[in-house]
């Protein structure tokens, strides 16, 4: 088990140290310690959600009795991926800090720092990415104890499905990048936002009806049937994974309202959420 954490441990800080400091460092780019912290967490992220997805879509199809069937990856992935929520912890902190000194909140460089400024900075950070936060330490806290030891080697196929719902993080990380360089006018910015919307629909809050459904299919259920077929405590987890997702979801309804809202229209709200 020590050695995929360690390998996580090593891979998600390193590959963020190696972008910052290329985007840092290169004669050709010469990036701004701000710009390039942002840049390389949302790369990190997008990074890691293509090798979950990868993950999650051959253990998936490679299970085809969706409760006995087992694939070495499920909990190598698991075990490999513990180190990234705690390490994108740091990271989003890091960005908000970034982000805080920007907006001429921090002190200049070489000046005394106004003491408690930190922790000013960091209860900002803790109420603006509450949840996020929350939900990175449920996976460490609860959902990893839980798929290594509760399972006891079943149900892998579900696991690899809901490994798919990181399908949609390249969108996100992209259009928050997008917002923070000013280009939510842009094509790019359309056409990324349309593919977040579908991705985020398909593989983060469909997933769960489609999980129930796989379910209701192999024990010769009805999908209404399911819930009621399942214990208390399958139905609850579910529900709390569906919460935030169904969350976030409608954040992305209204901002993709916002952004192809016919120009004629009235304009955005001043307390629009930017990233």
């Amino acid at each position: 088990m020590l050695t995929p954490m360690v390998a996580g441990g090593v891979v998600f800080p390193g590959l963020f140290l190696l972008s910052k400091n290329t985007l840092q460092r290169l004669p050709q780019l010469r990036w701004e310690e701000a710009d390039a912290v942002i840049v390389s967490a949302r790369l990190v992220s997008s990074v890691q959600a293509v090798m979950a997805s990868t993950a999650g879509y051959i253990v998936s199809t490679s299970c085809k009795h969706i409760i006995d069937d087992q694939h070495w990856l499920s909990s190598a992935y698991t075990q490999f991926a513990v180190p990234y929520f705690i390490y994108d912890i740091y990271a989003m902190f890091l960005c908000h800090w970034h982000k805080h000194q920007v907006k001429g909140h921090g002190g200049d460089e070489g000046s005394t720092r106004v003491p408690g400024s930190t922790w000013a900075v960091a209860r900002g950070y803790l109420h603006k990415e509450f949840l996020m936060v929350l939900h990175h330490a449920v996976m460490v806290l609860v959902c990893f104890p839980l798929s290594v030891v509760w399972r006891q080697g079943k149900g892998d196929f579900f696991l690899g499905c809901l490994l798919m719902a990181e399908v949609s993080t390249p969108f996100v990380c992209l259009g928050k990048i997008l917002i923070q360089y000013k280009q939510q006018h842009t094509l790019l910015h359309k056409v990324n936002g349309a593919l977040m919307l579908l991705s985020f629909l398909c593989c983060r809050v469909l997933l769960f009806p489609y999980l129930y459904w796989a379910y209701g299919r192999h024990a010769g259920l009805p999908l209404l049937a399911v819930p009621l077929a399942l214990p208390v405590h399958v139905n609850l987890g579910a529900a709390l994974l569906l919460a935030p997702q169904l969350y976030w979801f409608f954040l992305i309804c209204r901002g993709a309202c916002r952004l192809f809202r016919p120009r004629g229209s009235r304009p955005p709200s001043p307390c629009q959420t930017q990233d």
